[in-house]
């Protein structure tokens, strides 16, 4: 019943492209960096507040809510996208529009998150979709590196009723199938030369060289097939000039396991390494963790990661089931049945020539209705 419907929501979704585009549009050129959502979430609840959505607000911490009501309204399923963007006020985020792609600095990461967010009342009526449940819109804030989920957090620990299942909305890629968080730990290495450093003495050879050999001391830890684990060097910041030591240096990275155990082993090898450097050349070196997650999720025959399956079968998209560490993470740890999904496909993800394919987005909405006509029929209930 719910895969016979897929082929009348495409037919009808075809042609509502331009509108989720035009919103995508909006809300990313309006910079949203970690902890300075506020504008964009100004943009938002004004849209949630002109389709009429019950409790349309932005709450202390620039989260965004609406409700679309129910027909019975007992039960509650959160639809969530994060609005924070890794690119901040100084980036052009200008977004162009080509035949068959948008491309902009945030445009997958998330901004069309955030716009399927901001139409889906629109997006429900064209296909007549109506639910039991109710449907709580979240926009997020606070996700991205430091922000470590704070927003999700919030609104997970103070909101009145429990939710009976949860939909993270990415931007990209449709086919990517999140039910299980990786066990992750986000850390930092900060480098600092003290001024009274005697640069006299053999081999002073300033911050990069140092953290260049920083790295390959961790990239040397010994890592199992199994559990799955590996570290990612995500971002290294050094030097000011051609001519010039450099006296600081910072490297962001993250330590991925299915083992929470092995996470903890790992960095407190690193935290050692950093000790370590400290004392033979003399430098500050300080280990920072910035954020953490635990493994967990529901098992791969869960109805609801089952029906997500099928339900991209019959769209003739091939499932991508890949772990997650990002919204998905505080919903597992609270025990809620969740998944994330994609909504296109794109290219250049992080960078500033972020691209989504126009083409796609319809296969994306017609998933998504599919998904919450499967949850609200009771595919979340694990029995």
């Amino acid at each position: 019943m719910i895969l016979e419907g897929l082929d009348e929501y495409l037919t009808q979704l075809e042609d509502f492209r331009e509108t989720v585009l035009s919103t995508m549009v909006m809300v990313n050129e309006i910079p949203a960096p970690t902890f300075k959502e506020r504008n964009r979430a100004e943009f938002l609840v004004d849209r949630f507040s002109e389709l009429e959505m019950l409790n349309a607000s932005i709450d202390e911490k620039d989260n965004v809510l609406g409700i679309i009501p129910g027909r019975v309204g007992d039960r509650d399923i959160l639809i969530a996208a994060h609005l924070d963007s890794l690119f901040d006020e100084t980036v052009d985020h200008t977004v162009t529009l080509e035949p068959s792609m948008a491309i902009g600095p945030g445009v997958s990461d998330n901004s069309l998150g955030a716009a399927v967010l901001g139409t889906l009342p629109l997006v429900m009526e064209r296909v007549g979709l109506e639910l039991d449940a109710n449907l709580v819109l979240l926009g997020s804030s606070r996700s991205l590196g430091r922000g470590d989920l704070e927003g999700l957090r919030f609104v997970l620990d103070n909101y009145k009723r429990p939710f009976t299942a949860a939909v993270c909305l990415e931007g990209i890629r449709l086919g990517r199938l999140s039910f299980s968080s990786i066990g992750m730990l986000r850390g930092e290495l900060t480098y600092r030369i003290p001024e009274e450093y005697d640069w006299t003495k053999f081999n002073s050879v300033g911050a990069i060289v140092d953290m260049n050999d920083m790295i390959n001391r961790i990239l040397e830890i010994p890592l199992p097939r199994k559990p799955k684990t590996t570290i990612v060097m995500g971002q290294m910041e050094a030097g000011t000039s051609y001519n010039t030591l450099p006296t600081k240096a910072r490297l962001r990275f993250e330590i991925r396991s299915e083992s929470e155990e092995l996470v903890s082993e790992l960095a407190t090898r690193i935290s050692f390494l950093a000790e370590e450097m400290t004392s033979k050349t003399g430098a500050k070196v300080e280990f920072k963790e910035i954020a953490r997650r635990r493994p967990g999720g529901t098992d791969f025959s869960h109805p609801l990661n089952t029906i997500s399956r099928e339900i991209l079968n019959r769209l003739d998209i091939k499932p991508r089931i890949t772990p997650s560490s990002s919204e998905l993470a505080a919903l597992i740890e609270k025990g809620i049945p969740a998944i994330t999904i994609g909504l296109t496909t794109g290219e250049n993800a992080g960078e500033p020539e972020e691209s989504v394919l126009i083409k796609p987005i319809s296969k994306g909405l017609a998933q998504l209705m599919a998904l919450l006509r499967a949850i609200d029929m009771g595919c979340a209930n694990e029995s």
